[in-house]
């Protein structure tokens, strides 16, 4: 319960739903059982049963809900002994039609009501997953699954709203239908009802032997879709490789195993929760004909005090009665399917962001003097990738990362932004650490190009100014024509408006990046970050994306991870990282005279990233 009440909290405030949907609940229970109360007085006045000639007494006090039986039992009375049968049953008829419309009036209402506490239940749910995903740091996204993440924030959210509201619908509205039917059947026949009650604890009984392992069932039928839609998410976004390696009956029979699991788990969910409605049905079928049986002995004896009209009525109100008990039960298998999800959903809201601003922080607003790694140090679980590492990037360098694969060059690079924190030692920009400043102010100061071109499925005008707002289209051109992309956007079918495609698809690997490189050159940031921004390209492309680097590089900071000697060769200083420790510092000419490693590196020409 402590899960579903958690569940509960995103729709706060909840008494701006709670108290109208149990308002209009309350008039639909009235209106409603009236209604099949109604039956019983329809059928005397049609057949004229248990009608005297005496003088009806008038209910004393003003009309109100609590004495609606006395006003109609004196008004039908009245049209009875004044105005003959046909009269008294249009009387009947027009107030069962009154309470029919009024009791759906209200129903529709409080449907309405429920509705919208839904929408917005899902609506904050759903915002406090997505945001929370949002804020986390990068090395979570390394070790979770992203089809996991996806199911979470959609099928999850959407299983939570819907077993959480509807089982709050049935917490308020069928308990009150359940007690109007119960005063009902008591007002009519206290000692009818109190043997016909015996049916509800072996209902329950029953119930909840059926539904009780529905929630570790809900549990692997969830992770099951999610290894699902892994593996899809997988197979779309590696389908040049699946096609390349003949895998496509592999990938096929990997999801259908786990699409067969997914639907064996969804059958045996589903066999357990029908068999809820049947069994309290196939009970309360048994419970009415035992009624039936014993109130008729009750009639032929004249020990019950119910007319044959009433007894039909008493029978049409216990046949209601069972209705709002099927929907609890009901309720109860739903609930466990709904709580797994929502553990589930919290689950990935309670994961703590490692990356967050520090009370005091600061506000980064420029950059006047350099970057400096203080004996700083980083492990990945327990497999640590720098040791100690003492680097001074200056104001107007630029400063080239090189070494063996697997050295930590790019480790470096992404503490720089604080994608990560290192375990020892600190990073500081203009002599303030990076932990006490704030992350925005910090990442505004830098661009990044990475050496994979991250495009999204949008235009070309959107991507180079995505994250800004109100950028004009004169600054959007100027940096498409800094980063040498200009001409061949306006080449394209609809020019700054084309559509990149799903990851840029409709683009060449140089014109990917160089959309990219317009996306940093927009943001104008005072110092880049460049991962291997030209190693997955041909020699034409590497030409052009290479000017455009250069561009962009111009009276910028800038930190380069490259193999190619024609992309450090002009770094003013070059850091030679091998095994998680700066090995060799100093220009290129520097470097060869010195004949150490980034020398043998540049005989072979094997620079590799990370």
């Amino acid at each position: 319960m402590k899960t579903y009440f958690r569940l509960l909290s995103f729709a706060k405030p909840i008494s701006r739903f709670a108290v109208p949907y149990i308002v209009c609940t309350l008039l639909y229970v009235i209106f409603s059982t009236s209604v099949v109360v109604l039956i019983g007085p329809l059928l005397n006045t049609l057949f004229h049963i248990g009608v005297d000639n005496t003088t009806a007494v008038q209910p004393s006090g003003e009309l109100s809900l609590l004495d609606l039986s006395g006003w109609f039992k004196y008004y039908l009375h009245h049209f009875l002994t004044v105005y003959g049968e046909w009269t008294a049953l249009k009387f009947v008829c027009a107030v069962c039609v009154a309470s029919v419309f009024l009791g759906n009036l209200f129903r529709y209402l409080s449907q309405r009501i429920m509705e919208n506490l839904r929408l917005y239940t899902l609506l904050n749910l759903r915002k406090a997953v997505f945001s929370n995903v949002m804020n986390l740091h990068l090395g979570f996204f390394n070790n979770e699954r992203k089809g996991d993440i996806i199911t979470k924030v959609a099928s999850d959210v959407q299983v939570v709203q819907f077993s959480v509201t509807s089982t709050l619908q049935v917490v308020f509205k069928e308990p009150l239908q359940l007690i109007g039917f119960l005063i009902a059947l008591f007002s009519m026949s206290v000692k009818l009802t109190l043997i016909s009650l015996l049916v509800l604890p072996l209902s329950g009984f029953i119930i909840s032997r059926i539904v009780k392992r529905l929630k570790a069932q809900a549990i692997a039928g969830q992770q099951s879709y999610s290894n699902m839609i892994s593996y899809l998410d997988e197979a779309l976004s590696g389908m040049k490789i699946v096609k390349a390696f003949n895998a496509t009956d592999f990938v096929k029979d990997r999801f259908n195993e786990e699409n067969i699991r997914y639907s064996q788990i969804a059958r045996s969910m589903a066999k357990r929760q029908q068999l809820a409605s049947p069994v309290s049905e196939a009970l309360s079928i048994t419970m009415v004909s035992v009624i039936m049986l014993y109130g008729g002995y009750m009639i032929f004896n004249h020990t019950s005090g119910l007319t044959p009209g009433g007894f039909v009525a008493y029978i049409a109100v216990f046949s209601q009665l069972m209705r709002p008990a099927k929907a609890i039960t009901d309720s109860f298998s739903n609930i466990h399917t709904g709580i797994a999800a929502g553990e589930r959903v919290l689950e990935l809201i309670d994961i703590k962001p490692q990356i967050t601003d520090a009370p005091d922080a600061v506000e980064l607003n420029d950059f006047q003097d350099a970057i400096r790694f203080e004996k700083v140090s980083f492990s990945y679980g327990e497999r640590t990738v720098l040791f100690g590492v003492d680097l001074v990037i200056p104001k107007g360098k630029t400063v080239a990362l090189v070494g063996p694969s697997g050295g930590g060059k790019s480790t470096m690079m992404d503490l720089i932004p604080r994608f990560m924190d290192p375990q020892e030692g600190c990073i500081t920009v203009d002599g303030n650490d990076i932990k006490r400043v704030t992350t925005n102010s910090l990442r505004a100061l830098m661009g990044v190009v990475n050496q994979e071109s991250v495009l999204f499925n949008d235009t070309i005008y959107n991507n180079i100014a995505f994250g800004k707002k109100g950028v004009k289209s004169e600054e959007v051109e100027a940096a498409a024509k800094i980063a040498n992309a200009h001409n061949f956007i306006l080449e394209t079918d609809k020019g700054y408006d084309t559509n990149v495609g799903d990851r840029g698809a409709k683009l060449s690997g140089g014109q990917r990046q160089r959309i990219c490189i317009a996306r940093a050159v927009l943001n104008n940031p005072p110092i880049m970050l460049l991962d291997e921004a030209t190693s997955a390209l041909d020699t034409e492309s590497e030409k052009l994306v290479q000017e455009a680097l250069n561009n962009l590089m111009k009276n910028r900071t800038s930190v380069i991870i490259a193999h190619r000697l024609s992309t450090i060769q002009n770094a003013d200083i070059i850091a030679v990282v091998e095994n998680g420790r700066i090995v060799e510092t100093g220009s290129h000419n520097e470097l060869i005279s010195a004949d150490g490693l980034y020398k043998r590196l540049i005989d072979m020409q094997t620079f590799n990233a990370d």
